[in-house]
This record gives structure tokens, sequence and C-alpha cells, in this order.
């Protein structure tokens, strides 16, 4: 698609209400779960509650400690949230259990870093990007060096990592280099959404030039909200998503996870990780399994027959919802496997797992899963013993 040198989401009628994060470390909620609303834009007009997301069991972190993208992914696509503002408010430290999500999330998307032009074409085509910056300002209130008050313009050529996520909602490719209080080497700027109330910059909104140091590396985009009867029921073992990579040492492995099923039911999709750009898979299932203390010793094909139900190729890197094209019918309590062919050009470890990274950051239970990896798909290993980890690996069914 042409882009136009200027673009505004506020103009589309396509951004929710300005919201106001106090004095919390929560901008990272606020920026995912505006990014989603701004995709639902202008049919569904949704307000999530941020306090359900940042206040999750399976996180560590308080909402002083700050967050980051890989746990909102975690979990809205655990389909954990997302929930109505109305039934969990923010900000008084309590979040309500048994809230069931309003949409299923299926997909998200991990644009390149510094890809100005795809940043700017998911801003028209699905909604708003949620990025990260460096910024000494705390709140509406807080003045810095980098920040020109009066224009509503930022700019930061340091070496700071980013520290606060806000939601990119348009852009400008003539805004004036002169607007910032030290001038970047050219014109141009993102418009960004910011969650510190409608009194900071432009009504909440501020630029951010293209030369800062930090806008548009992370950039992440909302790409399929569904419909909570799009599935009847959900299988996984990572409640606290991709946390790390496994693999053989090539750009390319094989990984599964193994379920039984609840009801008599249509596995109807999969869902897993391209952790790398230009991604191809090859989807398998296998049925009538044995049983788990048999499966776990591991070995050459353990999931006997398998049946191809779907191939595929990700351009960018993200999370996938892949619908199979074979029909497959589940009798309740048949033991099940999903297992993926996956290559990643460039990587070599292109599995995207679950495991305690020692960081604070998430509670990791092992005892939920059943994963295995191989390398060529036939001889397989256990990844919770082995390896110490979840296989990121879902299975959606319907039922019959």
């Amino acid at each position: 698609m042409e882009l136009p040198a200027s673009f505004d989401l506020r103009r589309e009628g396509r951004i929710p209400e300005i919201k106001n994060q106090g004095e919390l470390g929560t901008c990272w909620a606020f920026a995912s779960l505006t990014a989603l609303e701004t995709s639902l834009l202008p049919e569904d007009q949704l307000n999530f509650s941020e306090d359900h997301m940042s206040l999750n069991k399976n996180f560590l972190l308080g909402q002083n400690d700050g967050g980051e993208y890989t746990m909102s992914m975690a979990y809205l696509l655990s389909w954990q949230g997302p929930v109505l503002e109305t039934d969990d408010p923010y900000g008084d430290k309590v979040s309500p259990e048994g809230l069931k999500p309003v949409k299923h999330i299926q997909e998200i998307q991990i644009l390149p870093e510094k890809d100005y032009d795809s940043i700017k074409r998911a801003v028209v085509q699905t909604g708003g990007v949620q990025s990260s910056l460096y910024t000494s300002l705390k709140d509406s209130r807080s003045e810095s060096e980098y920040y020109n008050k009066t224009e509503a313009a930022y700019y930061y050529d340091g070496k700071e990592k980013p520290n606060h996520d806000s939601v990119i909602i348009g852009w400008d490719d003539n805004y004036p280099k002169e607007n910032f209080n030290s001038q970047p080497p050219g014109d141009g700027a993102f418009l960004c959404m910011n969650s510190w109330g409608k009194e900071f910059g432009d009504g909440g909104c501020f630029y951010v030039s293209y030369y800062d140091t930090n806008i548009g590396i992370h950039n992440i985009v909302y790409t399929a909200a569904e419909d909570t009867d799009n599935y009847s029921r959900i299988y996984q073992s990572d409640l606290c998503g991709w946390i790390g990579q496994l693999g053989y040492g090539s750009d390319t492995a094989w990984f599964s996870n193994v379920y039984e099923a609840e009801g008599q039911e249509q596995l109807k999709a999969a869902g897993f990780y391209a952790i790398g750009a230009g991604t191809s898979y090859e989807i398998y299932v296998a049925r009538n399994l044995d049983e788990e203390e048999k499966m776990s010793e591991g070995g050459r094909d353990i999931f006997g027959a398998m049946q191809k139900a779907a191939e595929g190729y990700l351009e960018q890197v993200g999370y996938y919802t892949i619908l199979l094209d074979q029909e497959v019918i589940l009798s309740k309590g048949e033991r099940f496997a999903v297992i993926v062919k996956i290559k990643s050009p460039g990587l070599i470890h292109p599995v995207a797992i679950e495991y305690d990274a020692k960081d604070g950051k998430c509670s990791i239970d092992l005892t939920d899963g059943e994963g295995y990896i191989s390398l060529q798909g036939d001889i397989w290993e256990r990844v919770e013993e082995k390896q110490g980890c979840n296989i990121c690996l879902k299975a959606y069914t319907e039922e019959k």
C-alpha cells in the first residue's frame, strides 16, 4: 500500500479514551490493552482492565515493578483476559477471581526492528502499535531535557534501554526537527498515545522523533481478536508464554504437546510462536497415544502414525493460530498430540518454550505439560524432564 506523509488514528475515530496509570509501573499493561482496543475500533468500543492483566497470579512482579510485552502476550494468548474495566477497576490492588475473557486473542505479530514502513502499514490496517522508549519523565507533571512540553515533542539519542511503553497511533513525515529540544538529524515523528492522562502532551498524545534511539525497536500488533464463541476449549501448558528458545543448533526442529480430550470434540486449530521471520511450518496430528508414563521414556516413533493437517509460511515473528485442513474428531478421554515441524532461517533454537529464567517475573508450572522435541521427527525426548521447560504449543477444539 502507498503510505501517506501523515496519518492520525484520532481523525479516523479509532482511539479509545486516554487513560492514566497513576504512580504505578503498569505502562506495559496500558500500552498492550490500548493497542488491542484500537484494533477493535470503531466497530467494538471496549475498555479492558489493566488491573486484571498486571495483577495476574502467574506474574511475580508487583504493579510497581513494571513488566513487558511478553507478559501481555502470555496473558492474552492463554485466554486469561482481556476482561472489562467495569469488572475489575484500576487502582484498587484487587483482582476478582473467575472473570472470563470477553475476546479470544488468536494472533499477535512482532514487527521488525526500526522498520518504519511496516509500523505505518500496521497502524493503518490494524490499529495502534505498542512500542517502547527511554524516558526520564514519570507523569504529566514531570519535565525532561529530552521533552519539549510546549510542542509535546520527545527525542532521546542516548544509550539507555527502554523503560516505558506507549502506543504509536500515527505519524508525520514532515514534523519539524526544530520542535525538539535537541535537533535530530532530520524531520519526521511518530504520534504516540500515552497513559498519563489528558493533561500530558497534546490531550494525552505526543510526538517521538523518527531518530529516537528506542522507538520502533519493539513493535507489537494485535492482529486477531475474535469473539469468545470461536472455539469451545483451549489446551495449553504455557500460561507464562514465550520466555526462551530450544533447538539442536539448526534452523529446523520438531516439537509436540500431548493432551487428553475432555469431551467429544473436533480439533480445529493449533497455535504456536514463529520466533524468526520467514518461518515455514508443517502441522501433524497423532491419535490414541500410549499412556504418559510409557511415552515419557522418549525414543523412536513414539507417536506412531502422524496425519498431516496443515502447512504454511509466516512472514513476521509472532504468535499464530493455524486452522487445520483435515477434520479430526476426538473421543472423550483420547490422548492426542499436535506436532509441528518448524524452520526459521538464521536461528539455531527455533522452538519457543516456557521455563524459569530466574528473573523473578513469572511463576512456572512444569506439572501441567507433556511436551516433546526432536531434531528430525523420529527420536523424541520429553522436555519437562530433560530440559526443564514447557513447549509453547496450544490446541483449539469445538464440541461436537
